[in-house]
């Protein structure tokens, strides 16, 4: 049975930064393409980063230059590196796991089949 458990979330003020991280198990973590999603409340859960089985990185654009997304396959951990952090980032934060050796660009949460239970950012100005 896959688990993946967030930790590292947090109050912070405008301008701080955080660092996220997933603790998986129950899977072979390095064949498996990773993701960083947030809901924001009343919103949608949309993906924030990605990192593929083959170390290929994306990012939404709105933390392009301020987010980075890393894994450490020994640890079986993902991150996410969150710096100048704005009110506009706070939401909850879910790790997730696609099927092994996924293999296309599309980083939709359909295409993630295994998620944790969140932990919660907020971010005050």
């Amino acid at each position: 049975q896959v688990q993946l458990v967030e930790s590292g979330g947090g109050l912070v003020q405008t301008g701080d930064s955080l660092k996220l991280s997933c603790k998986a198990s129950g899977l072979t973590f390095r064949d498996h393409t990773m993701g960083w999603f947030r809901q924001a409340p009343g919103k949608e859960r949309t993906i924030v980063a990605a990192i593929s089985w083959t170390w290929s990185e994306y990012y939404v654009d709105s933390v392009k230059g301020r987010f980075t997304i890393s894994r450490d396959n020994y640890k079986d951990t993902l991150y996410l590196q969150m710096n100048s952090l704005k009110p506009e980032d706070t939401a909850v934060y879910y790790c997730a796991a696609t099927a092994p050796f996924y293999s296309s660009s599309s980083y939709d949460g359909g295409n993630f089949g295994s998620w944790g239970q969140g932990t919660q950012v907020t971010v005050s100005s």
